[in-house]
């Protein structure tokens, strides 16, 4: 059935600024910061948006402690979360109480909703698919120029300012051609990076103990022990959600395990990989490593990880940013269709898969 709201509005939100105020349809508010709303919604899904919402407000709530916020979660029955978003915790549900629909319009929202929001009835759904995409993305860039050695030549052009002519003399073990690449977690991200690698003359081994040789073989992919994975990849990327059983999965043992000259590929969590055992390795150049999130994040001023020459230190940019914000705007508008529509939520999420969230 489709949304529909029963009851009166109270006298107080009705003063909040608003762009539209039809009587049956269901009042959505913003909750983020610093970005405005224009950051994450084109023109086009702001009127999607208000074909089937009242917008309450046109400025994003970022604290939900005030008078005017929480009249204005009184009376919000979809709440549009992203990155600054308060934690939705008791309080701030029992001041919500028309509450039904989270759309997070970022990636994983397990660090601002709880059980207590599955608990009442509350739908919950994220744009992590679409957050998944310049991610896969970036890791496959990261995959193709870490075979080709790009960063090391290019530093080695930088110093030496003349004609290497490396497509003749070059006789080391470089490019993509057979390459074997290792894949840890079979994640949302993980599984798009492998759709990425199809195309390519690569051998790709993959590390999941939630999956199964059979499905590893669908994805195109031979499963691996961890070990075996490490031991035997020249290239390995990280697509596994941070979890007490993931901690330091990497560890000093594990990068040991990796061949002289490999590259680590981390556009996941720092905290996948042992920090102290990662920049001993790193130090000793024995390997080298493209890495978009760190433990912590960011490294201390005094961290190698700035200086070395085999490392590729981005700040963690892998996910959206810039235009690419847009297409989480673009499906939590379509989820939110979906939900006022009656119809199921492609993305919706249940407690048991938020725990698997990176």
């Amino acid at each position: 059935m489709p949304f529909r709201i029963c009851g009166r509005r109270s006298a107080r939100s009705s003063q909040l600024p608003s762009l539209r105020h039809p009587t049956l349809a269901p009042r959505l508010s913003f909750a983020f910061g610093p970005l405005a709303i224009e950051t994450l919604f084109s023109p086009g899904d702001l009127h999607r948006l208000q074909n089937c919402c009242d917008i309450v407000s046109k400025e994003p709530l970022t604290e939900f402690q005030s008078e005017i916020a929480r009249a204005q979660l009184a009376d919000t029955d979809i709440l549009i979360s992203g990155w600054g978003c308060p934690p939705i915790d008791e309080t701030v549900l029992e001041t919500a109480s028309s509450l039904k629909l989270v759309a997070h319009a970022a990636g994983s929202v397990k660090h601002l909703i709880g059980s207590l929001v599955f608990e009442k009835g509350i739908a919950v759904t994220n744009a992590a698919a679409a957050n998944a995409v310049p991610v896969a993305e970036y890791a496959l860039a990261a995959i193709l120029f870490a075979n080709k050695s790009v960063f090391r030549f290019a530093q080695l052009y930088r110093q030496q300012r003349r004609s290497l002519e490396l497509h003749q003399s070059f006789d080391g073990d470089c490019g993509s051609w057979r390459k074997k690449v290792g894949i840890v977690g079979a994640s949302r991200i993980g599984r798009r990076v492998l759709e990425l690698l199809r195309p390519h003359d690569m051998e790709i081994l993959l590390y999941d103990p939630l999956v199964t040789a059979a499905e590893a073989a669908q994805l195109g992919t031979r499963l691996v022990s961890l070990p075996e994975l490490m031991a035997r990849c020249q290239t390995i990327s990280l697509h596994a959600p941070l979890l007490t059983a993931t901690q330091h999965m990497i560890s000093g043992e594990m990068l040991r395990l990796m061949p002289d000259g490999a590259t680590l590929i981390n556009t996941a969590r720092g905290g996948l990989i042992d920090q102290a055992a990662l920049e001993a390795e790193l130090s000793s150049g024995r390997l080298s490593a493209i890495l978009d999130v760190t433990e912590p994040e960011a490294p201390p001023p005094t961290s190698p990880l700035y200086d070395l020459p085999n490392v590729v230190l981005t700040p963690h940019i892998a996910g959206a940013i810039g235009s690419e914000r847009q297409r989480l705007g673009r499906l939590v508008t379509e989820e939110i269709e979906r939900f006022v529509g009656g119809a199921p939520l492609q993305h919706g999420l249940t407690l048991e898969s938020l725990r698997y969230q990176a």
